[in-house]
C-alpha cells in the first residue's frame, strides 16, 4: 500500500467537498473506489467523465490498475466550459 494525494479539480472538488486529500491505496482505481464510496454517485459520475494526471501525466482509464509509487499524486480534473 502507497499513499497517494487526490486533488480534485471544478465539479469534482465540489462532489468531493475537499480540494486535496491522501488516501493509502495499492493503485489509483483503488483510491478513486475508496472515495466514491465516501462520497456517492455523483462524484464517481464526474470521476468516470474526468481526465486523469498521475504525477503529471496523462493515465488513461484502463491503466488506473497500475501500482502505486510512493508520494503519488492524483489530479482528477472534469471537463471545463470555456475557452
Amino acid at each position: 500500500m502507497h499513499q497517494i494525494t487526490l486533488r480534485y479539480f471544478a465539479s469534482a472538488r465540489a462532489a468531493a467537498g475537499t480540494e486535496t486529500e491522501i488516501r493509502t491505496a495499492p493503485t489509483p482505481a483503488d483510491a478513486l473506489a475508496k472515495a466514491s464510496e465516501d462520497y456517492g454517485a455523483e462524484f464517481t459520475r464526474i470521476v468516470g467523465i474526468s481526465s486523469l494526471l498521475l504525477n503529471g501525466t496523462p493515465l488513461a482509464k484502463e491503466a488506473t490498475e497500475t501500482e502505486l509509487t510512493d508520494a503519488a499524486t492524483l489530479d482528477v480534473l472534469p471537463p471545463f466550459a470555456g475557452g
